[in-house]
């Protein structure tokens, strides 16, 4: 069988597998998609964009995010430029609450209908739970917005904290798939990770768990990531590409190509009908204008505008300008609440 037949096969699967009857691909084809020739890769991007409409329909959920605590994390997470353990620039800074509300201003004024408030921690303690106590609820009466957390591993007392508190939504990435981990974090697990996962979807609020391409994974080894986040099945999944930073163990790695990029998109689409798939860090130097536009008609239907925790993005205006341009409307946040 010639490749352009394999290929062809593995999107007829797709197309009567997961379009028409609505069931995630799971490792074996999603190797394959991943495996798909450049040729064939318009024709993914599309199935991908089908799916995309037909299960979560043509609105973008837009995102702003900030840093509660940057910087001086114990981990060793060897991505991030907010380990304490590396030479890389990055060192601790606290955000107080009237920046905060400032910046969830800034956030709605976009279109946004949620704010993620961040912390660069293995997990907070309770100097910063009392700044999200006293900042969430400085937010809930300044601004009409949706409050989303992501402070590291949590414990099942602090779970309950934050659902208290209000916060809808809570991130906390897998970051690569179980097999590859221990070559990207030493200091803390998967399982870890996992277990937080688990309490915080138990708990009624909804995951948000992503993860960066781009570590050195292999080709396997994201399509293990796209079935195993399909298994947790997050509310919504930021897909974030390795922007390499210096000072940072993978401060050399070579950037994702941009046709490798969006080719997992489509994969992670294809593993996740259903899920809200949002593009993150990274989008700007793998893919640029032109592939940005591409992965929103392959798949993706949310964007985190402005700068990210320590790299610049897009300015808002553009991604704005570009859903307008594409005729998709930015998500209401009455529809959200």
């Amino acid at each position: 069988m010639t490749a352009q037949a394999v290929d062809q096969t593995i999107l007829d699967i797709a197309r009567a597998q997961v379009l028409d009857r609505g069931e995630a691909l799971g490792y074996d084809e999603l190797v394959q998609v991943l495996q798909t020739s450049d040729d064939q890769l318009p024709d993914l991007l599309a199935l991908a964009h089908d799916v995309r409409m037909k299960y979560n329909g043509p609105d973008i959920e837009v995102e702003g995010i900030v840093s509660l605590k940057t910087g001086g994390c114990p981990e060793d997470c060897h991505f991030c430029s907010q380990s304490g353990q590396f030479t890389s620039p990055v060192r601790s800074v606290w955000l107080n609450i009237p920046e905060l509300v400032r910046a969830a201003k800034q956030t709605r004024e976009t279109g946004a209908s949620e704010f993620c408030i961040v912390a660069a921690v293995r997990g907070p303690d309770e100097r910063l739970m009392a700044q999200m106590r006293e900042g969430v609820k400085a937010i809930k009466e300044a601004v009409d917005i949706q409050v989303a957390a992501s402070l590291g591993m949590l414990t099942q007392e602090q779970v309950d904290e934050l659902v208290a508190m209000g916060v809808h939504r809570y991130n906390h990435n897998l970051e690569t798939c179980r097999s590859y981990f221990p070559q990207v974090v030493t200091t803390h697990s998967w399982e870890e990770r996992w277990g937080t996962l688990t309490m915080v979807r138990d708990s009624g609020m909804e995951v948000c768990c992503g993860g960066i391409l781009g570590l050195g994974e292999s080709i396997e080894q994201r399509a293990e990531f796209a079935a195993q986040l399909a298994v947790l099945d997050p509310h919504e999944v930021p897909l974030n590409f390795l922007n390499p930073r210096p000072g940072t163990p993978l401060g050399d790695r070579p950037v994702v190509e941009g046709k490798d990029a969006l080719r997992a998109i489509a994969a992670f689409r294809l593993a996740m009908p259903r899920t809200i798939l949002r593009y993150a860090g990274g989008r700007e130097i793998t893919l640029g204008d032109l592939g940005t536009r591409d992965g929103l008609l392959g798949g993706i239907n949310a964007v985190i505008v402005g700068n990210y925790l320590t790299t610049l993005g897009r300015p808002a205006t553009s991604d704005l300008e570009l859903l307008q341009e594409l005729k998709m409307p930015v998500k209401a946040l009455s529809a959200t609440l």
